[in-house]
């Protein structure tokens, strides 16, 4: 009986093996894949990795930091706003600097004030106080001159009636008297001829100084509102109110680093591609100035003829995809630029990473 235990649970273990083998041996049929991988269009190609970017004339987004410090006030635009150039994007907070307008403003006025004032020299109010004064040492004169006449005659007739001290006195009183018109006198011509021409040429050169301060400051001023250099789409904004600009741009927290405080690109149908074509493929391009690309977006069955621009003629180090200034690399590669021949359906963004096939030759 124990034996016959022993043969069934091994004839069932031998049926369990064969059916398992057969079930594992059956091939399942491949599925089918997600997208067509990027192959190459032409008998000869040469392929380089691209980056999508605005199709801007210098073939790159641009990228906005402030000329001044300080504290954002508002943010006027949102991300995927199309913006013309010369609108307000973001404000800087200016008090500070406002108040020195003002000031200088003031310094400038109260500069010009005196100006006119030297202009307007003389007086006519002073010009009158002179010629009174004038008139006032004349008739001193004439009393001190008509006091040592007599005095003299007296002394003429009879020199015991008048001492020669009071004669000599009478004299010295004439001669101060006529000292002191001569005096107001050229007080008086000092007034009437008005302000030094040095003074107010002086005082030109302090307005003209003190104005241009001003217009300095007020062109400081305007550089707390940032304002969009060109027609475009906001593509990012990486201030939010109440955050810390600086000529850097704005600290990322997540990158560990600076990042400009608005990006500005060109709508979705005007892109362009930038290409990196490894130096040693260089010499298979066909001419530079004919060349014909295709652009595959990555993961997708998505594809797109691009439209030769440009070559920027300098070969650099590959450290563009990752943007590592310390990366360490012996690959140098020629930018190339197309333009993207938009297609229905297509969706692309800059900053998108794209397989790019060149033809050659």
């Amino acid at each position: 009986m124990k034996r016959k235990a022993l043969f069934l649970l091994a004839f069932a273990g031998f049926v369990a093996g064969v059916v398992a083998a057969w079930v594992y041996g059956v091939q399942q049929p491949p599925q089918p894949p997600v997208f067509e991988p990027a192959s190459n269009p032409y008998a000869r190609g040469v392929y380089a990795t691209g980056i999508v970017e605005s199709d801007q004339p210098a073939g790159v987004n641009i990228n906005i930091y402030p000329d001044v410090s300080g504290a954002v006030t508002k943010v006027l635009v949102h991300d995927g706003e199309t913006v013309r150039r010369g609108e307000p994007l973001l404000s800087i907070d200016d008090s500070v600097q406002r108040a020195t307008v003002a000031q200088l403003a003031a310094q400038a006025e109260a500069a010009q004030s005196l100006l006119d004032e030297l202009r307007a020299q003389p007086r006519p109010e002073t010009l009158n106080v002179a010629s009174a004064q004038v008139s006032a040492a004349s008739a001193s004169l004439k009393m001190a001159q008509d006091q040592f006449d007599k005095q003299q005659r007296a002394y003429q007739i009879d020199p015991k009636a008048v001492s020669r001290d009071t004669l000599d006195n009478a004299a010295n009183g004439v001669a101060v008297a006529r000292a002191n018109l001569d005096v107001v006198t050229r007080q008086y011509r000092l007034t009437r001829a008005g302000a030094w021409t040095f003074d107010v040429r002086n005082q030109e050169r302090q307005v003209e100084a003190l104005r241009k301060a001003s217009e300095a400051a007020s062109a400081q001023l305007d550089r707390y509102t940032l304002r969009a250099p060109a027609d475009g789409v906001v593509l990012s904004i990486n201030a939010a109110l109440g955050a810390y600009l600086s000529p850097q741009g704005v600290y990322d927290a997540y990158a560990q680093g600076n990042a400009p405080v608005l990006v500005i690109g060109t709508p979705s149908d005007r892109l362009a591609v930038r290409c990196y074509v490894d130096e040693i493929l260089i010499s298979r391009l066909a001419d530079v100035h004919q060349l014909k690309g295709r652009m595959f977006i990555r993961g997708t069955s998505v594809q797109a003829d691009l439209q030769f621009m440009r070559v920027q003629p300098y070969v650099t180090p590959k450290i563009q995809l990752t943007d590592q200034r310390t990366e360490r690399v012996d690959v140098r590669v020629l930018p190339v630029l197309f333009r993207v021949v938009p297609r229905d359906g297509m969706r692309l963004f800059p900053g998108q990473i794209v397989d790019v096939y060149i033809a050659a030759k």
